[in-house]
C-alpha cells in the first residue's frame, strides 16, 4: 500500500511502499531486457519488407507503370485489412520475405486470401521459403473455406537452391489442386510468369492478364536453348495469345489497377465457398419488366445475324453482365450476372459468330464454365440459336466430337436450376449441348414463335441426303411450322412472346428458389 503525508510546504505527497518500489524496479528491468528483442523483432520485419530494395522498385516496377508486390496487395484489399502472414520467412538467409508476400485481407467485407510474386527479389523465384508460404495459404483456404488469389510475375523455381525441392514435401500444386471446386479462386499474371509459378494459373477457376504480360512453361530464352527456336515472349505467351489462341486465360486488362479492379468485381458473383450462400445485390433494377425492344434487334429470320450480348445485356439487371473469355469461342458467349437480385449463369449461342454454331473452343469454354458454375450452384440459363455442331475438316481436326460430347456432360452432370429458351433455331447435337432436350431436369423451358428445328437445317440435310424437290419443300416447310407441335408434347413448358423473356425468366428462378 501507499500513504500520503504533507511536506514542508503543506503539498500532500504519496510515499510508496516497499512493495510497490519493487514492482517498479522489476517492470523497468523487464523492459530494459525486452528492449533488444522488440528492437530485433522490428529491425527483422522492416528488412523483409524492403522488397528487392527502393532502386529495384523503381526500376523494374514503378518507372514501367506497374505497381510492386506489396501496393498490388493492398489495392486488392479493403483498405487497411491486409495481414501478412510468414512475413519473417527469409529472414535467416536475408531473402525479404523469400520474395513471396502472403496473407488474409477483406475484399467487399468478406475475407480472403492472396499471395503476391515480388519480381524485384531475385526475379520473383520460388525457394523453400516460398515453397511453404505458397502451400500455406492453399491450405488455409481450403481449411478455413476462404477464396484464394494469385498474383504471378516470377522466373518460377529458383535453380540456385539445389539442396532443396526435390524432397518429400507438400508443395502447393497439391494443396490448389485440392483446393479446386471448394472455393473461388483467381489468378493475375501481371507480368512474365514460368515454369512452376505459372502453373498457379491453369489450376485457377479464373485468370486475368494484363496486356504486358505473358506467361509460359519456359520462357524465350529456354525454348531457344532447348529447341533453337527463336520466339518473342509475346508469340509465346502474351496476353492476346492466350486470351484468344491458347484459351488459357479469361480476361485481359490494361494494367495492374485494372486488373486488381477485375478480380474483386468477379469475386462479388460467388459465394466464399461451395454451399455458400450466393451474392444477393441490390441493383436498381431486379424487378419484372417488357423487353418491347428485343423484337427490334433479333430479325425472326434464323439466316440473318444479331449480336446475343444485346439480348443479353436487356434480360439482366442493368449493367451486371461480366463476360468470360469473350476473346476465345466466339460463337458461344457465356459469363455471369444478376437478375431479380440474384447471381445467375449465362450461355448464349452468338448468331454474329459462325450463325452461333458449337466449335471446339466454345465447347471447351462452355464445358469449363459449367462445371466451375455447378460446384457453387448458380441458376444457368441456356439461350439456344444455333445450327448444331461445327462441322468441316478443321472442327473434326480440332476435336469437335470429343469436345462437344465434354460440353453435353458437363451439361448433363449439372444439378442447379436450368433454365432453356429456344430463340430462332436448334439443330442436332448443338441443341443437346444448350439442354434443349427434354428429360434434362429444366427448372423451365420455353421457346420463342417461328423457331425452327429438328436433326439438321433442312436446306443443307436435305440436298446432303438428295432429297427430291417434293420431298425437300416438305422438310423445309415442317421446319418453318414452328415449336407448336413440340409444346403440343410438352417439349416445351410454354411458346413465349420474346418481350417476356426477363418475365418469364424470373418466374423460374422463382420456383427454383426452395433448392438455393
Amino acid at each position: 500500500m501507499s500513504t500520503t503525508s504533507r511536506d514542508s510546504s503543506g503539498t500532500q505527497t504519496e510515499k510508496k511502499s516497499p512493495r510497490q518500489l519493487r514492482r517498479e524496479k522489476e517492470a523497468a528491468a523487464n523492459r530494459e531486457a525486452w528492449a533488444p528483442m522488440q528492437a530485433e523483432l522490428h529491425a527483422r520485419r522492416a528488412a523483409m519488407r524492403v522488397m528487392g530494395g527502393p532502386e529495384r522498385v523503381r526500376k523494374y516496377m514503378h518507372d514501367r507503370g506497374k505497381l510492386d508486390a506489396r501496393q498490388r496487395l493492398d489495392a486488392l484489399f479493403d483498405p487497411g485489412t491486409f495481414r501478412e502472414i510468414g512475413p519473417l520467412v527469409g529472414t535467416v538467409s536475408n531473402v525479404p520475405a523469400e520474395g513471396f508476400v502472403c496473407g488474409l485481407g477483406k475484399i467487399d467485407g468478406r475475407s480472403v486470401f492472396a499471395g503476391a510474386e515480388d519480381f524485384t527479389v531475385l526475379g520473383g523465384s520460388i525457394g523453400s521459403g516460398g515453397t511453404a508460404k505458397r502451400f500455406r495459404i492453399a491450405e488455409l483456404a481450403l481449411q478455413e473455406r476462404l477464396p484464394l488469389v494469385m498474383i504471378l510475375e516470377g522466373a518460377g523455381h529458383r535453380l540456385t537452391e539445389t539442396d532443396s525441392g526435390m524432397g518429400r514435401a507438400p508443395n502447393d500444386l497439391l494443396a490448389m489442386a485440392d483446393l479446386s471446386g471448394h472455393v473461388p479462386m483467381v489468378c493475375m499474371v501481371l507480368g512474365a510468369s514460368a515454369g512452376h509459378g505459372a502453373l498457379a494459373a491453369p489450376l485457377s477457376d479464373y485468370v486475368i492478364m494484363s496486356e504486358s504480360s505473358a506467361m509460359f512453361t519456359g520462357g524465350p530464352p529456354l525454348v531457344k536453348a532447348a529447341t533453337g527456336e527463336d520466339v518473342t515472349k509475346e508469340e509465346l505467351g502474351g496476353a492476346r495469345m492466350c486470351a484468344e489462341i491458347a484459351g488459357s486465360a479469361h480476361a485481359v486488362t490494361p494494367d495492374d489497377a485494372s486488373a486488381l479492379a477485375h478480380a474483386r468485381h468477379y469475386l462479388s458473383y460467388f459465394p466464399s465457398h461451395r454451399g455458400g450462400p450466393l451474392p444477393v445485390r441490390d441493383t436498381g433494377d431486379s424487378g419484372p419488366r417488357l423487353l418491347h425492344d428485343l423484337v427490334e434487334i433479333m430479325p425472326p429470320s434464323d439466316r440473318k445475324p444479331y449480336d446475343i450480348h444485346d439480348v443479353i445485356e436487356r434480360l439482366v439487371d442493368r449493367g451486371s453482365f461480366l463476360e468470360v473469355q469473350p476473346g476465345y469461342g466466339r460463337g458461344l458467349v457465356v459469363g455471369l450476372a444478376f437478375l431479380g437480385g440474384h447471381a445467375v449463369a449465362i450461355l448464349g449461342n452468338n448468331p454474329a459468330h459462325y450463325a452461333g454454331a458449337v466449335d471446339s473452343e466454345a465447347a471447351i469454354k462452355a464445358m469449363d464454365f459449367l462445371e466451375l458454375v455447378g460446384q457453387f450452384g448458380h441458376p444457368v440459363i441456356f439461350l439456344a440459336d444455333n445450327p448444331g455442331v461445327m462441322a468441316g475438316t478443321r472442327a473434326e481436326r480440332s476435336g469437335i466430337l470429343k469436345w462437344g460430347g465434354k460440353m453435353f456432360r458437363a451439361e448433363r452432370r449439372l444439378t442447379n436450376p436450368k433454365i432453356h429458351v429456344t430463340l430462332r433455331k436448334s439443330f442436332g447435337f448443338g441443341a443437346v449441348t444448350m439442354a434443349q432436350n427434354p428429360f434434362d431436369k429444366q427448372t423451365l423451358s420455353l421457346s420463342f414463335p417461328g423457331v425452327t428445328m429438328g436433326a439438321m437445317p433442312a436446306s443443307s440435310g436435305g440436298r446432303a441426303a438428295k432429297l427430291d424437290a417434293a420431298d425437300q419443300a416438305r422438310a423445309e416447310a415442317e421446319q418453318a411450322s414452328g415449336p407448336y407441335k413440340m409444346a403440343d408434347r410438352l417439349v416445351y413448358d410454354d411458346i413465349i412472346d420474346p418481350i417476356e423473356l426477363r418475365n418469364r425468366i424470373l418466374e423460374g428462378l422463382e420456383m427454383a428458389r426452395g433448392r438455393r
